[in-house]
C-alpha cells in the first residue's frame, strides 16, 4: 500500500510505493530531476520517490492528506 510523509520544515515529501523501507535497504538513488530522487533496492526494484520542494510538486489536497 502506497503511504506519503511530508515534513513541512523540508519542505519534502517521500513516497513509499510498498511498505517502510528498512535501514540499509536502498541500494541506489537516482535523482530524475532536481526535486525527484528515486530510491532503488539491490534487484532494481522501485522502493520509493522523495519529492523536493513538494509545496510547489504536489497540491495542497495531497499534502493534506499526508501524515
Amino acid at each position: 500500500m502506497m503511504k506519503i510523509e511530508y515534513d513541512k520544515e523540508a519542505d519534502a515529501a517521500y513516497v513509499y510505493l510498498d511498505e517502510e523501507i528498512k535501514e540499509g535497504q536502498v541500494k541506489k538513488s537516482e535523482e530524475r530531476t532536481k526535486d525527484v530522487i528515486l530510491d532503488f533496492d539491490e534487484k532494481g526494484r522501485l522502493l520509493g520517490v522523495e519529492i523536493l520542494n513538494a509545496s510547489k510538486n504536489l497540491s495542497k489536497h495531497v499534502l493534506r492528506e499526508t501524515k
